[in-house]
């Protein structure tokens, strides 16, 4: 009887008020996330310096903003400060041989710095679509869809070019075999370099969108970023490879890694909804990475088990004698 009390206190309308919402964040994440795919999938760079650059973003974009210039140009140089801090962590990989997590590890803690001195020794800093021309906002959920999904398809058409010319396809090379390609002559630091410089300017437009959407940037906005990037990441391919199967190109990857963003904030309301308790919202993210995760795995396990295998000799030797017979 509780527990149809339970679902009788459920609101129908309240989810479909917040689905809005969640598109809307799920898209400024989805952006981030394809930051992280450049790293995670193409690169194999383990990099944990997008929960500090995405926070940078962020910082930069409201600060430029409130000192008077065009939110065009304080999203670029948000851009451009990402791009610096990627750096910073791929030539401490690189040429102080300092490995991966390390690397990003580092960058990340020093961005907490950098990121408070940027923000005038504030945790925080508040940027109301009142004082100033946003290009997104919390408070118009439509244009805010719009623009999010116009950012991601402009991101997702470039990265796909790019990444089909000469050095885009170097770094593909240097995430899949290091060794190969440098024998084939790639210098795989430089790679390495423009790969994180990349994926980290992204991540930090990601953040200067929501802190615009968001009216505010935090110091800690971009704490569990790469949880959420890497979930939007698994939970997009797990998707994609069920729908597309063998039919899944580059372009497909891409776009369901921003889809995987908006899957996953729409989870993310669905647990709110169900009046879980909101301090718990990093264990079930952490859950549904996990189960994504494991999607890939069990699957392949469960289509080369020597179980299977067994039955599927069994069945050829029953099928053998029984044409002897005959």
């Amino acid at each position: 009887m509780s527990l149809l009390n339970y679902f009788a206190t459920l609101n129908p309308v309240a989810f479909t008020n917040a689905l809005p919402g969640n598109i809307a964040q799920g898209l400024i994440w989805g952006i981030m996330a394809l930051g992280v795919y450049i790293t995670f999938r193409l690169l194999d760079f383990a990099d944990l310096t997008v929960d500090g650059s995405f926070a940078t973003g962020g910082a930069v974009t409201v600060m430029m903003t409130i000192n008077g210039h065009s939110i065009w140009v304080s999203l670029l140089c948000a851009c451009i400060a990402g791009l610096l801090a990627g750096l910073c962590t791929g030539l401490l990989h690189t040429k102080l041989g300092i490995p991966p997590i390390l690397a990003g590890i580092l960058t990340q803690i020093a961005l907490y710095s950098v990121n408070l001195n940027i923000m005038d020794r504030h945790a925080n800093q508040a940027l109301s679509i009142d004082k100033y021309n946003l290009i997104i906002s919390s408070r118009q959920l439509t244009h805010a869809i719009i623009v999010g999904a116009i950012f991601a398809i402009v991101l997702i058409a470039l990265l796909y070019w790019y990444f089909g010319t000469e050095q885009g396809s170097a770094i593909r090379a240097t995430g899949c075999n290091p060794a190969m390609s440098k024998a084939q002559g790639i210098n795989i630091d430089t790679m390495k370099l423009i790969g994180l410089s990349l994926s980290n300017g992204i991540v930090a437009l990601s953040g200067g969108l929501l802190a615009q959407y968001s009216g505010f940037s935090d110091v800690n906005m971009g704490r569990g970023g790469i949880v959420i990037g890497l979930a939007a990441v698994i939970i997009g391919e797990v998707l994609g490879d069920a729908i597309l199967g063998k039919h899944m190109d580059f372009k497909g990857r891409l776009t369901f890694v921003v889809l995987g963003g908006i899957i996953y904030y729409i989870v993310i309301g669905i647990v709110l909804w169900l009046k879980m308790p909101s301090d718990d919202l990093k264990l079930f993210t952490a859950i549904i990475v996990a189960i994504f995760l494991a999607v890939p795995y069990l699957k392949g396990k469960s289509k080369s088990s020597f179980k299977k295998a067994g039955k599927r000799s069994a069945a050829a030797l029953s099928s053998a004698s029984a044409k002897e017979g005959k």
